[in-house]
């Protein structure tokens, strides 16, 4: 019998003054500021990778790679990913469709939006028609609206392999 089951993802991240760009969906944007984070902060990689985990069943990606240890300094997002792919598939599980909402004033995320899918749907070998991602501002209310934090939010949709 199959299986369908989703997971839930989300993810926010702190902004400062810094290097002049950030990762976001693996894809390096530049902008005038940096996420605070300890591996490269990708905030939309990190809520996929949380969806992904609590639909298998899985601890969350904070307790998978702690920020706590060296080794995930600077690290990669798109490692976790493939990671919890790899754990996908030892399940015996494949994705259905992924849906993201990404919030932040800027960087315009209509402009990177085919490039983070197909980096994604690469990493996770699936059609990149199965990877949703829609931008959505605050407004200028509160810490994303103000410039300060990039949040995202994330549902996947698995279901077991045939």
């Amino acid at each position: 019998m199959m299986k369908i089951r989703s997971g839930i993802g989300y993810d926010i991240h702190r902004l400062k003054e810094g290097s002049g760009q950030i990762t976001l969906g693996g894809i390096i944007i530049p902008m005038s500021k940096t996420i605070v984070a300890h591996s490269d902060g990708d905030t939309l990689v990190h809520a996929i990778v949380d969806s992904i985990l609590g639909a298998i069943g899985e601890p969350d990606i904070g307790q998978l790679f702690p920020n706590t240890l060296e080794k995930n300094k600077g690290r990669s997002s798109l490692d976790f990913l493939q990671f919890t792919h790899d754990l996908l598939c030892k399940k015996n599980f494949e994705i259905i469709n992924i849906d993201c909402i990404l919030v932040t004033e800027y960087p315009p995320i209509n402009v990177y939006k085919d490039a983070m899918r197909a980096k994604i749907a690469t990493t996770l070998q699936i059609p990149i028609e199965d990877i949703n991602i829609k931008g959505k501002s605050k407004e200028k209310l509160d810490a994303v609206g103000r410039g300060e934090a990039i949040e995202c939010f994330a549902v996947s949709m698995i279901r077991t392999r045939s």
